[in-house]
């Protein structure tokens, strides 16, 4: 039987990571309510706006329940937007009341939009720790990391920041590999979850 992997379906390019999931061999489902969360081994954050998102949390009332699950062992990736609301503290995380909401799941300090705006948007590849080949990434309003906690593995670098960590069962990429056709990533989320990796 397969994993069971949802994605959180409040915004954001849901459909690629769904089919991400789909060909690393993952039964993945989208994620909007309660009852859907208790239902999944794993979530994927994916891209979007963090701000957004975090305020859609809170109007699904999804963010205690997801805080719990996190706080309780439950693997997690993160891309882009995903990587900074998995962090346990944002910088420039927005207007009060309409701010990037930390979910604590991974010891680090992010910086939202820290490579800048839409047109400041980049492609590169990076090397990739536990990958053989780089990685194509593709950077849209991209956090960096500006802090990680010892129990947090670097896993990728680029313009000197880095953009790719793991602890323990959660793993946060600041670039997009949903949207390139490289399923490697989200292979190695899917052997985390089910611990091969």
């Amino acid at each position: 039987m397969s994993t069971r992997i949802g994605v959180l379906a409040l915004q954001g390019d849901t459909r690629e990571h769904l089919a991400a999931l789909r060909a690393a061999g993952a039964d993945a489902v989208t994620v909007r309510r309660g009852s859907e969360l208790e239902s999944v081994e794993a979530l994927v954050i994916p891209g979007g706006e963090s701000t957004t998102m975090s305020h859609l949390l809170r109007e699904f009332e999804l963010l205690d329940p997801l805080r719990s699950r996190l706080a309780d062992g439950m693997p997690a990736y993160g891309s882009c937007a995903g990587m900074i609301l998995l962090a346990t503290e944002i910088l420039d995380a927005g207007v009060a009341g309409r701010d990037a909401v930390p979910l604590k799941a991974l010891d680090m300090t992010v910086r939202r939009n820290a490579f800048g705006r839409q047109v400041d948007s980049f492609e590169e590849d990076v090397a990739f720790d536990g990958l053989n080949d780089p990685v194509h990434a593709v950077f849209i309003r991209a956090p960096w990391v500006e802090r990680v906690g010892p129990e947090v593995q670097v896993l990728a670098r680029a313009a000197g920041h880095v953009v790719a960590v793991r602890q323990g069962r959660t793993l946060a990429t600041a670039f997009h590999p949903e949207v390139t056709g490289d399923r490697r990533v989200h292979a190695l989320f899917v052997d985390m979850v089910t611990g091969r990796a």
